[in-house]
């Protein structure tokens, strides 16, 4: 009986102190200031968008017929709810957003929406989830002529297989990335209506790949990024967690990849412009040397740009963003770049875990064509250059 009750002493002590800690933690994380670092070369300006309170996340951005169009996702916190919506937004100048659209499905949880004009329709793509843990297992279409109406979400074949963001050349063709609901694998999809699709080829299998996006390159070849998740240790992180980089020429049945450890490309969005290719997503900043390795839960995170190559990811400058944050949406107006995406407090440096858990913003960030121009090109002249 005495032994019982030692047992039950020691247990008692070791949980109060388990919750000492973390309550130390989460302050230090809460009053934490923010370190993000946004390079003075891009003339950067950035305003809140949507701030309501709620965890606003996921978001993509369209200009069409004059209108910008901006889709998120709205749920309580990051992880699954059935209380879960997506919000559609829009604005003729990218500051005053009105409401135009809420697409709920009862008791199910949608995510990672992606906006798209195809033909005379908008096409919004999302991911069904039912689980609190953030893993979805189907993708949904819902059309709308106008971005006020839509019809009701209807499921897409292939049958769990989760599409990122449609892309065409030719305004004919169009092709998505897509990576199977379990992770592991990505493949190349193509479609002439945006509603079916045929598969071309397998991208990748293995390393729990997943979140795959596409960009062309001049030559008519299609460049992808997909994250490697690694190995799977969710609170400490992966020290195998990083970026495929693929490449294939016509007709994308033949894939040659590389593996950057520039950091691992959450929810990424590809854009091209003057013959390269750029893309925003997320950046671990604490790199792969801290104690809880890449993509930890306790590690800061960013949104950041990147200049994506055929074989290497290059950093160039985080946006103003802390804790959950990245999932962004772009669209090149004339000369400017406008980029959504959400973010938790940018006045505080919170942890990934702690920005999961409390409200979060959807942000719009504007910046000249040029300025990113000037700072890829001081980037590429400050790298050696490779021995012949």
């Amino acid at each position: 009986m005495r032994t019982f009750k030692t047992l039950i002493k020691w247990l008692s002590l070791v949980t109060s102190l388990a919750a000492a800690l973390m309550l130390v933690l989460w302050a230090y994380w809460y009053h934490r200031p923010n370190t993000a670092v946004v390079a003075p070369e891009l003339e950067l300006e950035s305003w809140p968008a949507v701030a309501e309170g709620m965890h606003d996340s996921n978001t993509d951005l369209l200009h069409w017929r004059g209108r910008f169009y901006l889709v998120h996702a709205r749920s309580p916190y990051h992880l699954g709810s059935g209380n879960a919506k997506l919000v559609v937004w829009r604005s003729d100048d990218a500051k005053s957003w009105e409401k135009s659209a809420e697409i709920v499905t009862p008791d199910e949880d949608l995510r990672d929406p992606k906006l798209v004009a195809i033909g005379d329709k908008l096409h919004l793509y999302a991911l069904i989830n039912h689980n609190i843990e953030p893993e979805p297992h189907a993708t949904a279409l819902s059309t709308s002529e106008d971005g006020v109406s839509w019809s009701p979400l209807q499921t897409l074949q292939p049958e769990g297989w989760l599409f990122w963001r449609p892309k065409s050349r030719d305004g004919v063709t169009w092709y998505v990335t897509a990576y199977w609901h379990e992770h592991g694998a990505s493949r190349l999809l193509s479609s002439r209506d945006g509603v079916n699709w045929d598969t071309v080829s397998t991208i990748h299998e293995g390393d729990r790949n997943d979140e795959t996006a596409l960009a062309f390159l001049p030559d008519g070849r299609i460049l992808v990024t997909a994250r490697l998740e690694g190995e799977r240790a969710w609170h400490q992180g992966a020290a195998d967690a990083a970026t495929l980089l693929a490449v294939a020429a016509p007709p994308y049945t033949s894939w040659s990849t590389s593996v950057s450890k520039t950091t691992r490309l959450d929810g990424p969005v590809l854009f091209e412009h003057e013959g390269r290719v750029f893309a925003v997503g997320r950046f671990d900043p604490e790199g792969y040397d801290s104690w809880y390795r890449h993509s930890s839960l306790f590690g800061r995170k960013r949104t950041a740009l990147y200049e994506v190559r055929p074989d290497k990811l290059v950093y160039l400058s985080d946006l103003p963003s802390a804790g959950d944050t990245a999932y962004a949406g772009v669209a090149v107006v004339g000369d400017e770049l406008y980029i959504s995406y959400y973010t938790s407090d940018i006045e505080r440096d919170y942890s990934w875990y702690l920005g999961l858990v409390t409200e979060s913003n959807i942000l719009m960030a504007k910046l000249p064509l040029r300025g990113l121009e000037a700072l890829a090109n001081a980037k590429a002249a400050s790298q050696p250059v490779a021995a012949h």
